[in-house]
């Protein structure tokens, strides 16, 4: 079962626009800590079929399993934003937050065996710089409810041009 994202902003993938050169990785991964390493990386560039590649961040669900599932309540979310915060001073590594997500958005830190998670470069005026810096616009910060109106246009302007 599939968690509900309901009203929180997320990073998003088109996979008809993805071509797979995992930029979004190089960047995340440097602008949070200064090297460029896919493993560092809070997104996941994965390839679901031989043609399908798209990317993958936390999708700031609402009432997020993994802050549920965190014993050591590490894990908070903000209410407003919906952006998984990490406590390193209670985080123990434990990962169970990583088992709980859905989208497979958690990573444990390899150096600091910390969880980490994508909080969409909130401290940066420009906001996520996978989404900045993606070569197709193929990520973008939207809401699901601006997903899917997008998606119902995109119908219906093919129906249009269909019929």
């Amino acid at each position: 079962m599939v968690t509900s994202t309901s009203k929180y902003k997320y990073v998003t993938c088109d996979p008809e626009l993805c071509i797979g050169c995992q930029l979004c990785e190089y960047i995340c991964s440097y602008t949070k800590t200064g090297e460029y390493n896919t493993y560092r990386s809070r997104i996941r560039t994965i390839r679901a079929e031989e043609i399908l590649i798209t990317a993958v961040a936390c999708r700031t669900c609402e009432n997020a399993p993994c802050v549920i599932a965190c014993t050591r309540d590490a894990l908070t979310q903000d209410a407003e934003t919906g952006i998984i915060h990490i406590n390193a001073e209670r985080c123990d590594g434990c990962a169970w937050c990583i088992e709980a997500c859905d989208f497979g958005a958690i990573s444990i830190n390899p150096a600091t065996k910390l969880a980490e998670i994508c909080d969409q470069c909130e401290d940066l005026e420009e906001g996520p710089q996978c989404v900045k810096w993606c070569p197709k616009d193929a990520l973008e910060l939207t809401t699901p409810d601006q997903r899917a109106q997008r998606a119902r246009r995109k119908l219906a302007k093919e129906d249009v041009l269909g019929a």
